[in-house]
């Protein structure tokens, strides 16, 4: 079932003096008690336990190396070189394809199986909330930590065994969940093996738990303590998993209804609940009513040269933000966000946040064109690429034939200071919204690169990328290295950002939650609300307010510079439905949420069972208008992408099912 180290069998005092005596041994050896904390130990010796408990330097450190047990969660491909994989939502949505394997992209194509899940977090989650539950039992015995400092790492245990069982449940489902009491160091197998647990039940676990470190946790970090989690990152993950409890794929499924518990009893709800949306909203009001957070916006760029923020479309209220977009940058507001142009510090819209994983040449190469050293083969599908809107905020359906032509627009343009566009980028790619050039590379799409010291003369400065066969995007010498789409990923590249020798890439700051999921998330929730709720302390009642629907929603359009939407929108739940999942599509994109999204909505059979679209990659540059023809592209592996109703959820894996006999596995497995 469980990885509780290596600590099963039961073990003789004598036999334990000696393993202790040879590990005291080490110590001595490596020069500190810090390096023995480091490694895993192969007993948890009381006295050993009490040695931590009773200094706040071992405390700390013993929590951090719990809170170093949690995934990177910010690597577009889960891995630094793209190779491994610490999630499958890098990669494993309908966004985007990459032409080879990775543990998260192979579900698509019906590789992961019992005996080769590809991704397997369930030891080392359960080692994080064994760890989480020892520093509950034992950090009332620290004698030197303050009042605050107590309530503190004891807040931030409660938010890391909540989070540990937040990304299980994510990923599998319904779990088991742990007595809170710690394993003995000699505990039989037999009675820590448990059965899991229903959904609901893992929710309310997960829920109580983000509760009680949100009555613990500050609402504010000092700067060098900026990483730690707070109140309101306590509250917005409640607010999510509850909102994922809510969704259709947990709340009333008929797939689900022969999986049950040996008691009978469901492990998915069979019974849908509305209450559940109203919970979800209740939380997300919590986060809102703190008046901490914000979306985050930069003013309007005013330069002579005809350079600075571009005019707003008639469509788009010009009245100052949130009221309107006529008093802030929509392009800069947006990708400062994710380029690394502020400390995260200052960033109002962050609520929990994360260093940037990509920071060396890693997953930059997968988006970088190959003359400045990557190859672009992170390939964007046209599917993603026609849901970005024109400026004026018409649906790219609509656009006229000569917006959606192949043909050259002929004239050079910059907008915010530092943005350029070729006069050779083809009209489909002019005139988007500001999001799609905060985050898409296309054809003629200028990489700046301002870093490289050596730019001018090599050539490398302000490039002029290009996606045709045998193009400067890409590396013919390598199968793996081109695009296959005619379109990237350029959210998290900075202007100045070369990954060659003598550039640098700027810092970054993923935002692993940021205000604008709490606002798109309460709007969801109250869309799908029946009546009224009221949460359980009586802090906060919610109804489906059309209202307010309108105005936070309209906070996200109009930051993005488009058009907000109406009461008659709001008024219509089918309606507005559709509005919230296209707005989380391109809002989040290539944030990982897409993977989740499309489960917990039920709408990735239909999402991934169509073919990949594409430009014609095949074309050469001599063959302007049939590369800017649609494709269908299922020439290779990666391209041929399936769904079926098993893959809602990731399967536990042979051994961890043999460790624990009272485990089942996850339907159609």
């Amino acid at each position: 079932m469980i990885k509780l180290d290596n600590t099963k069998r039961k073990i003789g005092f004598l036999s334990k003096l000696t393993v202790i005596t040879v590990i005291l041994s080490s110590i001595f050896m490596l020069g500190s008690c810090e390096k023995y904390l480091d490694i895993e130990k192969y007993v948890y010796d009381q006295t050993t336990l009490d040695s931590i408990f009773l200094s706040r330097a071992r405390t700390e450190q013993y929590i951090n190396g719990a809170a170093s047990l949690l995934p990177d969660e910010s690597l577009l491909t889960g891995s630094e070189w793209g190779y491994g994989s610490t999630l499958p939502s890098g990669l494993g949505s309908d966004e985007a394809i990459l032409p080879f394997e990775l543990p998260g992209n192979v579900i698509l194509y019906d590789e992961v199986k019992e005996t080769d899940v590809r991704y397997n977090p369930w030891p080392t989650c359960y080692k994080g909330i064994r760890k989480a539950n020892i520093i509950l039992e034992n950090i009332s015995k620290n004698p030197e930590l303050t009042e605050m400092e107590m309530r503190d790492f004891r807040g931030r245990a409660y938010f890391l065994r909540a989070y540990f069982y937040f990304y299980l449940v994510r990923l599998y489902g319904p779990v088991v969940i742990l007595p809170d009491r710690p394993f003995d160091t000699d505990e039989d197998v037999a009675s820590a093996s448990f059965e899991r647990s229903t959904y609901d039940e893992c929710v309310e676990k997960i829920c109580a738990d983000f509760e009680e470190a949100a009555k613990l946790l500050p609402s504010d970090r000092i700067d060098v303590l900026q990483y730690l989690p707070t109140r309101g990152a306590a509250l917005a993950f409640k607010a999510r998993i509850q909102l994922y409890a809510a969704s259709p794929l947990f709340n009333g499924n008929s797939y689900y209804s022969d999986w049950k518990d040996t008691q009978g009893r469901n492990f998915i709800s069979q019974t849908e609940d509305k209450m559940k949306w109203g919970k979800a909203a209740a939380t997300f009001k919590r986060v809102i009513d703190m008046n901490k957070y914000a979306i985050h916006t930069v003013g309007v760029i005013k330069n002579e040269k005809g350079t600075g923020t571009l005019p707003l479309p008639e469509t788009v209220s010009n009245a100052n933000f949130p009221e309107g977009a006529g008093n802030i940058d929509p392009y800069k507001s947006y990708k400062t966000l994710f380029d690394g142009t502020y400390q995260p510090n200052i960033v109002k819209e962050y609520i929990y946040y994360s260093k940037n994983g990509i920071q060396g040449n890693g997953d930059y190469r997968l988006v970088m064109p190959a003359k400045l050293g990557g190859n672009a083969s992170f390939s964007v599908t046209l599917d993603m690429i026609d849901q970005y809107r024109m400026a004026d905020g018409r649906p790219f359906s609509e656009a006229t034939q000569e917006e959606k032509s192949w043909q050259a627009v002929g004239q050079d343009e910059t907008f915010s200071l530092d943005y350029l566009l070729s006069g050779n980028r083809a009209h489909r790619d002019n005139g988007r919204e500001p999001r799609f050039y905060a985050t898409i590379g296309f054809n003629a799409c200028i990489w700046p690169t301002t870093s490289h010291r050596d730019g001018l003369s090599a050539g490398t400065r302000n490039y002029i990328a290009d996606y045709y066969y045998g193009g400067s995007a890409s590396d013919m010498n390598n199968n793996n290295n081109r695009n296959r789409t005619g379109y990237t990923n350029r959210k998290y590249v900075h202007q100045d950002d070369c990954i060659f020798w003598n550039g640098v890439i700027k810092a970054k700051t993923y935002p692993l939650c940021r205000y604008a999921e709490v606002l798109l998330g309460y709007v969801e929730a109250m869309n799908e609300m029946d009546g009224s709720y009221t949460d359980e302390d009586g802090q906060v009642t919610v109804t489906r307010d059309v209202d307010q629907m309108v105005r936070y929603f309209n906070q996200i359009r109009y930051r993005a510079g488009q058009p907000g939407i109406t009461a008659a929108d709001a008024a219509d739940p089918t309606t507005m439905r559709e509005l919230i999942k296209h707005e989380r599509l391109i809002e989040f994109a290539f944030e990982g949420q897409r993977f989740w999204d499309l489960r917990r909505w039920k709408d990735a059979y239909d999402a991934y069972n169509k073919p990949i679209r594409g430009l014609d990659v095949s074309a050469r540059e001599a063959q302007r208008e049939q590369f800017y023809t649609e494709r269908i592209w299922n020439t290779e592996k990666t391209m041929k992408r399936m769904f079926s109703n098993k893959m809602y959820l990731w399967p536990l894996e042979r051994n961890v099912l043999r460790k624990n006999g009272k485990l089942v596995q996850n339907p159609g497995w």
